[in-house]
């Protein structure tokens, strides 16, 4: 009996050394949007400002998703909130932490209206630099083109 549940165990140490192998070699899916960019431009656009760029990971590695999906009331889809200044002023959204305490405040415009104009609403699983307006452009570089 003693050999039998020795080659038992053997076995089970064998089958999850093959499981965790085999595992390995499996194509993961990679969770785009916790490592993604997400713009947001359901108002910018028509204000004449640039879209607003959320770096979702840097938030992400601070803080655990509940402070802003459940305590701050964020909803899990890129254009799911109606979010707009008036409501970032008033603390709501981002400006329960952008409020010149926790983080800087909504008067350095261009830290968060960074994007690319006419760039939609989306989670952009790419880096800054495909959304993002360079330092160095102008103005006028920025503003949309006029449709003819």
């Amino acid at each position: 009996m003693r050999q039998f549940k020795g080659s038992f165990v053997a076995i089970r140490r064998l089958l999850l050394v093959f499981l965790v192998a085999v595992a390995g070699f499996v194509e993961m899916k990679p969770a785009h949007a916790e490592y993604g960019d997400v713009v947001i431009n359901n108002y910018s656009d028509a204000a004449g400002m640039r879209p607003a760029v959320f770096p979702h990971w840097f938030h992400r590695i601070r803080f655990r998703c509940k402070v802003c999906h459940a305590d701050l009331g964020f909803k899990f889809k890129a254009g799911g909130n109606d979010i707009n200044m008036v409501k970032i002023i008033d603390g709501q959204y981002c400006g329960a932490c952008h409020n010149g305490n926790i983080a800087w405040s909504i008067e350095n415009c261009n830290l968060c209206h960074s994007g690319k104009p006419g760039t939609p609403t989306q989670v952009h699983e790419s880096t800054i630099n495909s959304l993002a307006v360079p330092p160095s452009a102008s103005p006028a570089s920025a503003a949309p083109a006029a449709k003819k």
